[in-house]
């Protein structure tokens, strides 16, 4: 794995889930495979034409790069099935959400965006998850306890 959002799951609910590909330049690649990578302000939209786009994801320049080297926050173009498309405009459209990336990886030699669509949780419900995690945490903990 490349990079994952862990700041979608505490700030969003997130429902269903696809697997796109990206278009990337070269540096792009090279750059993902050094895990200089941060999805946590991105998010996804849909154009008029039909076509994903992934907004405001940070990858860094290449270390080893010339003057062809990519621009770090540039839209990237998603590849996925027309009917995958038509599903998240729909959702899209829909009033509180969104769609936002949660891990990159590499699948072969291919990168790969695992996205999801996603409502805002409120206050109350990340305190509650939050303790929901907790108590989850110490009975974990109890129970490595009581094996030994």
């Amino acid at each position: 794995m490349i990079a994952s959002n862990r700041r979608a799951t505490h700030e969003y609910s997130i429902g269903e889930v696809f697997e796109a590909g990206m278009v990337l330049t070269g540096t792009e690649v090279k750059s993902a495979r050094t895990g200089k990578v941060n999805l946590s302000d991105g998010w996804v939209t849909i154009s008029d034409a039909g076509e994903a786009f992934l907004q405001n994801t940070h990858i860094s320049r290449y270390s080893h790069g010339s003057y062809m080297n990519h621009e770090e926050s540039r839209p990237r173009k998603l590849l996925l099935k027309r009917k995958e498309l038509n599903k998240l405009a729909e959702k899209t459209q829909e009033k509180g959400l969104t769609i936002v990336p949660l891990k990159m990886y590499f699948h072969g030699q291919y990168v790969k965006i695992e996205i999801g669509v996603a409502k805002g949780k409120k206050l109350h419900d990340k305190r509650e998850s939050a303790k929901s995690k907790e108590a989850d945490r110490d009975i974990s903990r109890a129970m490595k306890h009581n094996r030994r």
